[in-house]
């Protein structure tokens, strides 16, 4: 009978890099942190901003006399669709995700929830994603729209720092 080292058969073998892993920063960011979604947030606010000089010029050429005068209340409430409608883009624009010395708050479209460090296990941006999901110590699993794969590189690399400051307190936590 043949007997096996344990050690040898558990040990990792270091493979090839894994493609989709997130960058590791050379250091962990300062707190407070606040991470958003930059392409979003600037798409929202052109969208907006266009919408809104639009309906305040059609408003403004709407004819006033005629079989089609447009009064001007009804010319006030034309051109007041683009602040309401611009008011819901917002919601697009409104996540982000802060960390500091208490731990993460999470705010996406309408939903803000903080979090202790303790109560995030990972932080995963994975091909696929749409945005960062942070796997919670209740078997959760939370969407975190602050960070959004569309960004690119950049989301990643914010993906990355969050998991390091992550890393870092809960490291810390469990120390003490």
């Amino acid at each position: 009978m043949q007997v096996t080292d344990n050690h040898d058969r558990d040990r990792q073998v270091p493979g090839p890099p894994d493609p989709f892993a997130l960058p590791v920063p050379e250091t962990v960011p300062a707190l407070p942190a606040t991470f958003r979604p930059t392409r979003t947030r600037v798409a929202v606010f052109a969208v907006s901003a266009v919408l809104v000089v639009t309906l305040v010029v059609v408003a403004l050429i709407l004819p006033d006399t005629g079989p089609t005068a447009w009064s001007t209340p009804e010319r006030v409430a034309f051109a007041a669709i683009g602040p309401l409608i611009s008011a819901g883009l917002y919601l697009l624009a409104r996540p982000r995700i802060v960390a500091d010395e208490r731990g993460v708050t999470v705010v996406n479209t309408v939903r803000t929830q903080h979090l202790e460090w303790a109560q995030i296990v990972r932080v995963n941006l994975r091909p696929g994603d749409p945005w960062v999901l942070l796997d919670l110590d209740s078997g959760e699993v939370l969407p975190a729209m602050g960070i959004q794969a569309s960004g690119g590189r950049a989301a990643r690399r914010a993906a990355g720092e969050l998991r390091a400051l992550v890393d870092e307190h809960t490291r810390t936590e469990r120390d003490d």
